[in-house]
């Protein structure tokens, strides 16, 4: 019995130190970068308009007059002027300079009227917000102090699945705590983002996180920790982050010329599948199958097709289609790049000059593909898609802004049916929103998680 005793104390000898090390690693980090978090809370002002109540509201004609008469201009009453309602807001955000430039999401500041960041040596200062990508979910804020402490930068590429990381940030509002964890994959593609390779962990992150750095255990950030997957809201073990080198080309972008330009090829595309491979004559499921190529784009002009499987992209094997829009994206505008392509069982190489990525609802005018007004923009489900949510039918939710976010729509969401009617296609949801009278609120049915929901929708004029 002594010798196992003394065999197991020997083997926790052993294997102690790894983990002591580790958390020292995190305490050390924690003291030498911590004071470079910072907290940031938001105020936004929703404005009211001038109804106090709406002549829609069955019963209410006797006592709008009411007031109209005796109590005429009154703040909240009919006629009056309504006063600002303020919202709170909150994430978090870190220094990388010490002139008090911060990075953070551009959701955690998006629609903000106000932007106070907050040190760990208890200073407020408010922030401008020098810009923000909504693409990358990246936001640069400036405050006026100097000789602030910056953290250090890392290289995301030199990650390891497997390595420990760690989090510092706000969640729900608890500043400056602490998580870690390990990275649990790397280039990662999610639904509605296309220009991130997100960094996968199992850190714990929560609403109040983000914004917030994810360190390496060297005490370098590696990323900005930006979403969640949860069925529940909160933290369910999966969480992402930009990488770092990303958010930084955004930096540099926003710093020098206020907007961040990307380069645009003009094909709608899919993952080629082991059944589609075999039968395009590839040796294996890789690449970016065009499955539209948009008119008067740069694809076009340089005669790429639809059924086109994109191989490579200027040297760099495409092995997914999710690899292409972020291969394309970090491309200057203007820019002549080769292409291989697979083509009726060929390989062969064709160059094509990107042009500028348009925005969002220019990119939707040109595709039969997508749709964008009243701040939803659409896109018809791929094959793929339809097989992982078990639905025939349906339009993804890419985004929701304006008056698709208050009514309550989010992206990720899958649109099925408009006024209980089914939409299988994006011109059928056009079709169903321009059969809604002027005023008039649309029932929506989405598709969310794994159930369903109705959403009233009223779209303003344009």
């Amino acid at each position: 019995m002594r010798k196992v005793l003394t065999t197991i104390a020997m083997l926790g000898a052993l294997s102690t130190p790894a983990w002591a090390a580790a958390v020292m690693d995190v305490a050390d980090l924690v003291e030498s970068q911590g004071p470079a978090v910072v907290n940031i809370s938001t105020t936004t002002l929703a404005r009211r308009g001038t109804n106090g109540m709406s002549p829609d509201m069955p019963g209410n004609e006797d006592m709008q007059e009411f007031f109209r008469r005796f109590f005429p201009g009154m703040p909240g009453m009919p006629g009056g002027s309504m006063p600002d309602t303020p919202s709170h807001g909150a994430g978090s955000g870190f220094i990388v300079g010490s002139d008090g430039t911060i990075l953070t999401n551009a959701h955690v500041v998006r629609g903000a009227d106000e932007v106070i960041v907050k040190l760990t040596d208890k200073r407020k200062f408010t922030a401008k917000v020098i810009g923000t990508d909504a693409r990358t979910d990246v936001a640069v804020l400036k405050i006026t102090a100097q000789n602030l402490p910056a953290v250090k930068l890392g290289n995301p590429d030199a990650l390891r699945v497997g390595e420990a990381v760690a989090a510092i940030g706000s969640p729900f509002g608890f500043e400056n705590s602490v998580t870690a964890g390990i990275v649990s994959a790397k280039g990662r593609s999610l639904p509605s983002e296309s220009y991130v390779p997100y960094i996968q962990t199992d850190v714990a992150i929560n609403p109040g996180n983000s914004g917030g750095p994810l360190f390496n255990m060297k005490g370098e950030v590696v990323g900005i920790n930006s979403q969640i997957y949860s069925r529940s809201g909160g933290y369910q073990g999966v969480s992402f982050a930009i990488p770092i080198d990303v958010a930084m080309e955004v930096v540099s972008q926003l710093k020098s010329g206020g907007k961040v330009s990307r380069g645009w090829l003009g094909v709608v595309i899919q993952e080629v599948s082991s059944d589609l491979a075999e039968s395009f004559g590839l040796d294996r499921p890789r690449g970016a199958l065009i499955s539209q190529v948009q008119p008067d784009g740069p694809a076009a002009k340089a005669g790429l097709q639809a059924a086109d499987v994109i191989l490579k992209f200027n040297g760099k094997p495409v092995e997914n289609s999710g690899d292409l829009p972020r291969m394309v994206g970090t491309v200057k505008p203007g820019s002549s790049i080769p292409l291989e392509i697979w083509r009726k069982g060929k390989a062969q190489t064709v160059s094509v000059v990107l042009t500028e990525l348009p925005a969002e609802e220019q990119v939707a005018s040109k595709s039969g593909k997508a749709y964008s007004r009243g701040g939803l923009a659409l896109a018809e489900l791929t094959a793929e898609q339809r097989r992982e949510v078990g639905i025939d039918y349906g339009l993804l939710v890419q985004d929701a802004t304006g008056d698709a976010l208050r009514a309550g729509i989010r992206s990720g969401d899958v649109i099925l049916a408009v006024n209980n009617g089914k939409v299988a296609t994006v011109e059928a949801f056009r079709k169903a929103i321009a059969a809604v009278p002027a005023g008039k609120a649309a029932a929506i049915l989405v598709r969310r998680g794994d159930g369903s929901l109705y959403i009233p929708l009223k779209i303003s004029a344009d």
